[in-house]
């Protein structure tokens, strides 16, 4: 591994995009998926959703890790002025979702916790990217929804995929549209000693 911790990381996801992107870092890191609620609360400000969800996560196994390991929780969201969007609830919900982006812009914002087991919160940040998707066709928005590559991803979509073709414009990181903006990550990590050198 190229990069260098003081102590243990623990990833509190199941996402396989999560794991691949602290992957290509080449940090060392073991998983232990959360399982806490992640429902809204009526009327919940966007920021403070993803922010309370990423360190519930993390809380959650960092209260069943070994003392001083340092865990990190995050959550992804795809919001706009008025909704907060999350996973479809089924193909019709996912086809409206893609409508209502359609050739607009919208944000996709990352909070990441990171804790010190068992309860310790280091810093909870945020990071919002700027996307804007393309106009899309009925036929378009059907048959991305018939692939079902979005099924289980905010928004109904996902940019690393076949979704990258919804996509005309993107200002940020495209690592945090994906589900964890990599750089932020590592200053994070560096700022409390969890990271002592990278590469």
């Amino acid at each position: 591994m190229m990069g260098t911790l003081h102590g243990n990381l623990v990833l509190a996801s199941a996402s396989e995009r999560r794991k691949e992107i602290l992957g290509t870092l080449e940090l060392p890191f073991e998983v232990d998926a959360s399982d806490v609620d992640e429902t809204r609360e009526p009327d919940e400000p966007a920021l403070e959703y993803v922010r309370r969800v990423a360190t519930a996560k993390a809380m959650d196994v960092a209260r069943r890790t070994p003392e001083r390991t340092c865990v990190l929780g995050a959550d992804t969201i795809v919001h706009t002025d008025t909704e907060v969007m999350g996973k479809p609830r089924d193909a019709a919900d996912a086809h409206a979702m893609l409508t209502r982006l359609s050739g607009t812009w919208h944000s996709v914002t990352t909070a990441i916790a990171l804790l010190r087991a068992p309860e310790t919160v280091l810093e909870v940040v945020t990071h919002t990217t700027a996307v804007r998707f393309r106009e899309l066709s009925v036929e378009e928005i059907t048959g991305y929804v018939d692939h079902d590559e979005g099924a289980d991803k905010a928004g109904g979509y996902a940019i690393q995929g076949l979704g990258g073709g919804l996509v005309a414009e993107l200002r940020g990181s495209y690592h945090n549209v994906v589900g964890l903006p990599a750089g932020e990550t590592l200053e994070l990590l560096r700022r409390h000693g969890v990271l002592t050198r990278w590469p």
